[in-house]
Parts: C-alpha cells; sequence; structure tokens
C-alpha cells in the first residue's frame, strides 16, 4: 500500500468538489478514529488469546538468497571450489566461526541463535519469496514458476494477517515494508501484501531511493497549508457528502491513511534529520543502513512488523562474481547495519521485545562455478539448506541450531522450514498458529502448519 497516491488526493484536491468524488463512510459526525474503532469492532478480534514475548517482529530480508558457505555455515575443510575464497574467523561464543567479512556480526555472536538447517524445496525467487513471507506454497498460476507474481490469491504475509486479527485505530499500521517493494521490470513479486485478505490488510510500502538513501520517503507530510486539525475538520465535511457504503476496500486504506497523518507517529520516524547523525553513521550511509535505522524508529512507535529487504533480487543472487561483490559490496553493509541495530535495540532496553530475523529465500550451491567461460565464479540458488539467524524477544544468543553436510549441501539433523519460520514469528507476536483464515471463497485456511522453532528458547539443539 502506498500513501502517496492517497495523499495527493486529500491533499492536493481537498476541496467539497473533490470530497464528493471520493466519497466516505456516511457516518456523520464521527471523529476517525471513532470510525476506524467501529470498523475494527465489526472485523473482531480473532487469533488474539495468547500473548507472545516480541511486541515487534523485524524480518531483514537478503533478496536473492545469502549464501551459506560465505557467511555463518562455513566449510574450511571442504575443496577450494566447495569453500570458496573467505576464511572464518573467531567469534564471541567459543569453537564458533563466522564469515571474515562479518567481523562486527561475530563480535556479537552471544547475542545471535543461527539455524544452519533452514531448508524448503523451491529454488525459484517468486515461489521461494511467498514461501519465506507467508509460511504457505504458492499457488500455480500459469505454465511455469515465472508465471507466480503477486496474486490475491496469495497467502498474505505476516503483517497483513495480524492487521486482519488485530485491527487498530491509532494511527499506527500493523506491518510496514521497506524500502523498496520487490520488483524486477514487470514482475511483482508475491507474499509481500494482503493477498485473499484483500489490500486494505496490505502493509505500508515505504521507499528509499537506493542511490540516495539519505532522501527520506515523505509520503506522509501533509501539504503545505494544511495541519491536522484542518484535516480532522474537512473529514466531518466528507462524511456529510458521501454517497458510498460502508466496507470499500479504498476507503479504508484512506481511512487509515488520514489516521496516519493526523497522528503523525509513523511520519516523525520516518524523518532521519530528528537522529543524532553519529548514531546514523554508525548504520552506515547506504540504503541497509537508513532502512534498519528506520526500523528501529518504527519500533519505538508501535509497528509489530516490519520487513526490511535487503535490496532487490539481484542484490544477492550472485550467480556471477560472488566474492568481490559479497567482499566490497554486500557483507560489510549488512556487517555494519545490523550490528548497529542490535546495539540501538539493546541500548533503548527493546531488544527483550523485539524478534529480529534474517535470512534469504535460499542458499546458495556448494560448488563455486563460472556461469559462462571466462565469467568471475559464483554460485546459484540451493534451498536444500540455508541459514536463518534470529535474536531478542527471548531468543538464547550464542548457539548454533542444526547441522549442514560437510560440503554444506544438505542438512544432516531436523530441518526447518518456511511454516516453522511462521509458527516461530507468529507466536512471538501472541497470535496462535492454528487461527483459521477465510480465503476469498470462504475456504478455510490453517494460519500455519508448522511448529516452533523451540531450541531458539531452550539452547537444546536438535
Amino acid at each position: 500500500m502506498n500513501l502517496r497516491g492517497i495523499q495527493e488526493s486529500v491533499g492536493s484536491r481537498m476541496t467539497r468538489r473533490g470530497f464528493v468524488q471520493v466519497g466516505y463512510s456516511g457516518l456523520l459526525g464521527m471523529s476517525l478514529p471513532g470510525l476506524l474503532a467501529a470498523r475494527a469492532g465489526a472485523a473482531g478480534l480473532a487469533g488474539t488469546g495468547t500473548t507472545g514475548k516480541a511486541k515487534s517482529v523485524i524480518v531483514i530480508l537478503l533478496s536473492g538468497g545469502l549464501g551459506q558457505h560465505d557467511s555463518f555455515d562455513m566449510k574450511p575443510e571442504a575443496p577450494d571450489t566447495i569453500r570458496g575464497e573467505f576464511k572464518p574467523i573467531q567469534t564471541a561464543v567459543p569453537g564458533v566461526h563466522f564469515c571474515e567479512h562479518l567481523p562486527r556480526l561475530a563480535a556479537r555472536a552471544d547475542q545471535l541463535a543461527v539455524v544452519r538447517s533452514m531448508s524448503h524445496p523451491e529454488g525459484n525467487h517468486l515461489v521461494a519469496v511467498h514461501r519465506v513471507l507467508t509460511g504457505h506454497p504458492s499457488n500455480p498460476r500459469g505454465a511455469s514458476d515465472l508465471d507466480r507474481v503477486a496474486s490475491r490469491d496469495d497467502f498474505p504475509c505476516y503483517g497483513a494477517v495480524l492487521n486482519h486479527l488485530r485491527s487498530r485505530n491509532d494511527g499506527v499500521p500493523n506491518g510496514v515494508s521497506l524500502p523498496l517493494r520487490l520488483v524486477e521490470g514487470p514482475l511483482t513479486w508475491p507474499g509481500q501484501d494482503g493477498g485473499f485478505l484483500g489490500p486494505r490488510n496490505d502493509p505500508w510500502q515505504l521507499r528509499l531511493d537506493p542511490n540516495r538513501p539519505e532522501v527520506r520517503d515523505d509520503s506522509l507530510t501533509l501539504p503545505e497549508g494544511l495541519d491536522s486539525q484542518r484535516l480532522h475538520l474537512r473529514r466531518h465535511l466528507l462524511g456529510q457528502t458521501s454517497v458510498s457504503g460502508p466496507n470499500d476496500p479504498f476507503l479504508d486504506q484512506q481511512d487509515a491513511a488520514l489516521a496516519m497523518l493526523c497522528n503523525g507517529k509513523v511520519g516523525t520516524a520516518l524523518d532521519l534529520d530528528r537522529e543524532d547523525p553519529r548514531l546514523a553513521d554508525r548504520y552506515g550511509k547506504h540504503v541497509f543502513g537508513r532502512s534498519l535505522l528506520i526500523a528501529r524508529r518504527l519500533v519505538e512507535i508501535g509497528v509489530p512488523v516490519i520487513q526490511a529487504t535487503m535490496g532487490i533480487v539481484q542484490t544477492w543472487d550472485t550467480h556471477v562474481s560472488n566474492f568481490p561483490r559479497l567482499k566490497d559490496e554486500l557483507l560489510p553493509a549488512l556487517d555494519r547495519a545490523v550490528s548497529a541495530l542490535l546495539d540501538d535495540l539493546k541500548l533503548r532496553g527493546l531488544l527483550d521485545e523485539t524478534l529480529v530475523v534474517m535470512l534469504g529465500e535460499f542458499g546458495r550451491t556448494p560448488r563455486v562455478h563460472e556461469l559462462t567461460p571466462g565469467a568471475v565464479p559464483g554460485r546459484d540458488h540451493w534451498p536444500a539448506v540455508f541459514p536463518a539467524v534470529f535474536a531478542g524477544a527471548g531468543v538464547v544468543g550464542g548457539q548454533m541450531i542444526g547441522r549442514s553436510d560437510k560440503i554444506g549441501a544438505y542438512a544432516v539433523t531436523k530441518t526447518f522450514g518456511p511454516p516453522d519460520l511462521a509458527a516461530t514469528v507468529y507466536k512471538a507476536l501472541g497470535v496462535d498458529p492454528a487461527t483459521e483464515l477465510r480465503d476469498r471463497l470462504g475456504r478455510p485456511l490453517q494460519l500455519c502448519s508448522g511448529d516452533v522453532i523451540d531450541p531458539l528458547y531452550s539452547a537444546v539443539d536438535v
């Protein structure tokens, strides 16, 4: 869901005629919070019977797939065509080694739990992203997996589910996705919106320019000359001139957008000019750093689900130039930004109530190869085994969960998949994984079929 178009509708065309054209619910004299509360009451608050440890979850998606051999599951004893060019370094946990280009995370390994036996069957970006961000396979929609672009038949993402189950009326969204929607050419990557729950549950899509990360998304800034009091008064006028009925998806989106504009918390969170420049520098002056700094600020205002995508699909998709790209561009920026996030959350007393999850949609092939003769070597897609990193919200740090074989190709211990990841995220947020949803045809679907990754909390390896 993008605020800019809605903002322009309510800002640049804020006239009586514009209100008549846009329409409203017709609830005369009701304030915006009152209206949203009424709608939330009508929708119900299913799935809120349990309370989890986490108030927020930050999902850091390494879009394209980070190789296990070049990060958290190195194989220094394997042949050079397997182990690659990087060397392992000792972490803060005796006997545990990370890649030499992740020194900051290595120094904080006592806060991290690394699951080294994540696995699923999908080697295609589209379907793998959907699995990782929803816990469910995507539905076939064409002759090949390349046809499985985003659809309203998709299973909803974490933030969308939470919004459906726990609608709120305070102008703070249940889900935010940043910095960019996963797009490559005409393809929109699935698993990042409300899917069959509809657009009213889409997370807010915030945008940062990868080439100008210092420029903020100003879509939550009121137009010049319009303050929240005037906007509130005009909402009453809109209600009196409406001919639209309730439960209109566009109106639901507009209501939420205007609530955010009136509240101002989200806009303030996005204004990095309010942040200490020295702290911003610790995150890094790049899109990774800016994204995770914004993620921390969104946690502070109470956003429950934040997806921070570290790049678009090509970013970690290192079929070519795997080692130069990781060494010079990707791993140092990630290492700096994620370490700063962990330190920042801990210093503010937020890490104990924020679950941080970092993973790609799959791993990379054990064998290093040349995609074409003479090309700089790389690694291809490999979903059979890959790592996921967890921290905060009761996670016991300093442990490695699960193991892969001698060449990092397959797990030799129990595997965990996207359904287990989803169960872990939902349980942390206090949502029962067995909660029932209804698709667009009214068919009952269980929210999640997986099991919570218990070793994260028990420190008992499997």
